[in-house]
């Protein structure tokens, strides 16, 4: 029987469904049908709270499997793991009775001193989306809805319910816009959750530019916006704006001044019965079915098997890993005993099990002895601590430093890059008398290896993978796993070189995104700047080679690219494709390259195999601002393979046709536009030159420095320098030519 519209009832009770029901709930609306909906915490887990609630994973959740998080997935490059994470999570949600998950979360990791980049996938947005898209598609596939976070530019948590992130509208497109504009495109999310912090000084849940117009009006998003809990100031503005949904609730002073804004004839009873329709909407998913609690061995294992392709090998001198049978070990550093798996806050999950790396490396048979080196609760001295750990490593044949940071969280940025001093000096004096040592780093983010990288003979980035990360760990460096990550951010020489570091985290309110669109490394390979290990990089116990490229223009503005790629080695592999497009076609600055297409493939020891990967309009346009548009421009462009960001191994130049329509001119438009113009320019010209003698036409040719001095002059000032010989009126002809 179909359900009575919730837009008819009466308004009281239709502004009720605008605000939640409680801290986690949305509003029931019996008569017309509409249950109340769960919405939880998440991404890589399901933070079910039953009874006392917040936000900040201060009080306890239920019991549930914590899958690796998006600092972790994002180095996985793989799609289909992030889907799985997704399905997972998906099957738990709904076991818990949860209709929407808080999730994924894929702003963009602007400076590395972000507090909550251990929630986020990338510095790139294609990344970032590819890896999103693919989560949401695998959560929903299980009834539950995404909450896709948070929208936009919410790059920081120092004043993050205020700040202002000021950015030009082509960085926003290009940058920190794409990742949501994939996955709203291409996996339609159930909801969205705008940001807390202002853009370009208005609040993000007020900004009808960004909710209506972007989201809704460009990219045709047709879910429910939700607010980020106690993220609405104006309520009535958020409305207007876009906001279909006040959490936490119920919020009885804001459903009053709705009403009063409707009846006062402020605010459109239309966009109220619109937002109505997409809430009640949502809690359809309440209506999917509760399935039996999950068995957790088996998410547990499933973990562990995910986590394993996120880590990244990032040194391995000697061929010290993976270890050799039987080596005698030391093992060191509290994280080896009691690991760092995941980061504080919205996203903390109450987990089923917890693996220790310790435990898991000693199960693979080798004599093991253990020192924890260091304690981050302050406990303990310090000296005779690495002291014991020194002692232990002089008598093994390879030392295990597990090191990291502890306190990782959502509200509070990192001050500077460098793990904790006494862990610094506990590697040194490690490696110092150690015959190998292997540095295992268990962090939410990229922490700097100034001081001690050039002692260890291999260095791991363990991220934060889960509560399977002590299985994870031991698998790898066992090499039961070959190790398949390649970095999702880059690892600079120093914090001073983040394209950020002046800007970040802002002052007086506001954060200057000055940058641009030179994020990470669009800005190391652009300015020539080293970085200890870029954007992409990833080492393998196994080899690849990649040949026979080629790169087919498909159409004006499309093109694909093809290539062989072969396990080289003696085991097998996961090899990470990365294409890269480098181009100064266009009249913007362009990054040296950019990532624009990639994807990840299993390969057997000496198995080739042939790869294709489409590269459409996208990836080789530019956000133009004056046109409100994307475009192509005509042109050459050099399709990059990349070990890295930082090495290409193959590349071909192909020119495209792009688009051959210009930006409309008009009377404001510079001169220089008018001359570049293929219609106006040539018509332009004639008119500049009516009446002039031969000699006065060569000496007009030959005056380029003249003209470069002019350029940027708007037409209609142009005009009344002296000696101009056309007007307003010839002007306006040649427009009307150009139309």
């Amino acid at each position: 029987m179909q359900q009575p519209d919730p837009a008819a009832l009466p308004l009281e009770r239709k502004v009720s469904l605008l605000s939640g029901g409680d801290f986690w709930s949305t509003q029931s609306l019996d008569e017309a049908g509409v249950p109340a909906v769960v919405l939880t915490d998440g991404p890589h887990g399901a933070r079910r709270q039953q009874a006392a609630a917040d936000h900040l994973g201060f009080h306890a959740s239920e019991p549930s499997t914590c899958f690796p998080p998006a600092v972790a997935v994002g180095s996985s490059w793989d799609p289909e793991l992030a889907a799985r994470v997704g399905e997972a999570v998906g099957r738990e949600a709904r076991a818990l009775g949860v209709g929407v998950i808080l999730g994924p979360g894929v702003n963009i990791k602007r400076s590395p001193l972000c507090g909550r980049n251990f929630e986020y996938y990338s510095e790139d947005p294609l990344l970032s989306g590819v890896l999103g898209a693919a989560f949401v598609r695998g959560l929903q596939t299980q009834g539950v809805g995404a909450a896709v976070k948070h929208f936009a530019a919410n790059n920081q948590e120092t004043d993050r319910m205020r700040v202002s992130a000021d950015v030009d509208e082509r960085t926003l497109r290009e940058i920190y816009l794409a990742a949501f504009e994939h996955i709203i495109t291409q996996a339609r999310p159930a909801s969205v959750m705008a940001a807390y912090n202002r853009i370009n000084g208005a609040p993000a849940s007020e900004s009808t530019w960004l909710l209506t117009q972007v989201l809704r009006e460009e990219w045709g998003f047709e879910g429910a916006v939700v607010s980020d809990w106690g993220g609405v100031g104006d309520r009535v503005a958020a409305l207007a704006a876009g906001v279909d949904l006040q959490m936490p609730g119920p919020d009885e002073a804001n459903d009053a001044a709705i009403m009063r804004a409707v009846r006062d004839g402020v605010l459109e009873e239309a966009l109220v019965d619109a937002s109505v329709r997409r809430v009640a909407a949502l809690a359809e998913l309440a209506a999917a079915p509760v399935v039996e609690r999950v068995e957790s061995a088996g998410h547990h294992a499933l973990a562990r098997k995910l986590a394993a392709d996120c880590v990244v090998l990032l040194k391995n001198d000697k061929s010290t890993l993976p270890l050799a049978e039987g080596v005698r070990l030391a093992v060191i550093g509290e994280f080896a005993a009691d690991p760092q798996f995941q980061g504080g806050g919205s996203s903390l999950i109450n987990a089923t099990h917890v693996d220790s790396p310790l435990e898991a490396i000693r199960t693979l048979g080798h004599p093991v002895t253990y020192a924890p080196g260091f304690t981050t609760d302050g406990t303990g001295d310090p000296k005779v601590l690495r002291e014991e750990a020194v002692r232990i490593a002089r008598g093994v044949e390879v030392a295990v430093v597990f090191v990291g940071l502890r306190g990782e969280s959502e509200g509070s940025d990192r001050a500077h890059l460098d793990l904790p001093a006494d862990q610094v000096e506990l590697v040194r004096a490690v490696s110092a008398v150690a015959p190998h040592t292997v540095v295992v780093l268990s962090t939410g983010g990229v922490v700097s290896l100034e001081g001690w990288h050039d002692d260890v003979d291999a260095i791991v980035a363990g991220w934060l993978l889960g509560q399977a990360s002590g299985g994870t760990l031991a698998d790898v460096l066992s090499g039961a796993v070959n190790p398949s990550g390649h970095l999702a951010e880059s690892i600079p020489l120093r914090l001073e070189d983040n394209p950020s570091y002046l800007t970040f985290p802002g002052e007086a309110g506001h954060v200057r995104y000055g940058e641009g669109v030179m994020v990470g490394y669009r800005h190391y390979e652009t300015v020539g700047r080293t970085v200890r290990y870029p954007f992409g990089y990833g080492l393998s116990y196994t080899t690849y080679r990649t040949d026979e490229m080629s790169v087919d223009v498909t159409g004006d503005d499309t093109a694909t690219v093809r290539l062989r790629a072969t396990n080289t080695g003696d085991r097998p592999g996961k090899h990470v494709i990365q294409v890269y497009v480098a181009t100064s076609a266009g009249r913007v600055r362009r990054p040296v390259r950019e990532l624009r297409a990639f994807t990840k493939v299993g390969l057997r020891s000496g198995e080739s195999r042939v790869v294709e990967l489409p590269l459409e309009r996208r990836s080789f346009a530019y956000y133009d601002v004056e046109g409100g548009r994307w475009v192509v421009a005509p042109g050459a462009y050099t399709v990059q393979i990349g070990e890295s960001a930082a090495r290409v191994v193959a590349e071909q130049t192909v020119t495209l046709t792009g688009d051959t329509d210009v930006t409309p001119l008009s009377l404001d438009s510079a001169i220089g536009d008018w001359f570049a113009h293929p219609v106006a320019g040539p018509l332009l010209q004639e008119a500049l030159m009516a009446g002039a003698t031969e000699e006065q036409r060569q000496q007009a040719e030959a005056n380029s420095d003249l003209m470069e001095m002019v350029a940027s002059i708007p037409a209609r000032q142009y005009l009344h320098f002296p000696g101009v010989p056309v007007s307003t009126d010839d002007l306006t002809e040649i427009l009307e030519a150009t139309r």
